[in-house]
């Protein structure tokens, strides 16, 4: 699973995407990552509520469970955080919470034992910043993807941009323009089909078929 498998240059592969990080990132925005040549990261940003920047959602045996990670409000004079300073609260066992929810809920998936291995040290490693967190995060999910994509930063924000624009992919009470095709979940019979959630939801269920799935995700417009 370690194994570096560079990915094949389509003709069809968006130019460059801009995306802000997030934590547990949904599946549409990966979607967007396995489809492009370069990914930008927009750190320039100022931190917002309500986004995926510091929480996922997961699918449990009575729905969504949404994982929040606390965050240390510092705002300056102009009332705002940037993203890339924003610091975790960790008097809170935010990260022994997380990590056990995702096993009560993913222990008994079809891959979730092939990479409990590669996601348990993220757990247990003590980030003081959102942004170091996240950027490990992606990169472990990057490797299980068997994903590599030429990516660059972006720490001015930029309104108006050259780049194809998926940063609402981020707003978490927004419904992204992209078609989701269902894949298997685990307690789909409980609640059917959950769509958009982390992307480790379908890491989990779906394994070494996930990077397929992403690429043949359809964006509206």
């Amino acid at each position: 699973m370690r194994g570096k498998n560079v990915k094949l240059k389509k003709p069809n592969l968006v130019k460059s995407v801009l995306i802000h990080p997030s934590y547990g990132t949904p599946v549409a925005q990966y979607a967007a990552i396995a489809q492009c040549e370069t990914l930008v990261w927009e750190l320039g940003d100022n931190f917002q509520k309500q986004t995926y920047r510091n929480r996922m959602n997961i699918a449990t045996s009575t729905g969504v469970l949404r994982l929040s990670i606390p965050i240390i409000h510092k705002k300056n004079k102009e009332g705002h955080q940037r993203s890339e300073d924003v610091q975790i609260e960790n008097k809170f066992p935010w990260q022994r919470d997380h990590w056990r929810s995702l096993k009560i809920a993913y222990q008994t998936s079809p891959y979730f034992e092939y990479y409990e291995d590669t996601f348990e040290p993220l757990y247990t490693t003590v980030y003081e910043k959102l942004i170091d967190f996240q950027m490990a995060l992606h990169d472990i999910i990057m490797e299980c993807l068997q994903l590599e994509v030429e990516t660059t930063i972006n720490r001015d924000f930029e309104k108006e941009t050259v780049h194809t624009d998926y940063r609402n992919l981020v707003l978490a009470k927004k419904k992204p323009k992209v078609t989701l095709p269902d894949y298997h979940q685990l307690f789909a019979d409980n609640h059917d089909y959950l769509p958009n959630l982390t992307v480790l939801d379908l890491l989990f269920n779906e394994g070494t078929n996930a990077l397929t799935y992403l690429e043949k995700v359809a964006f509206i417009g």
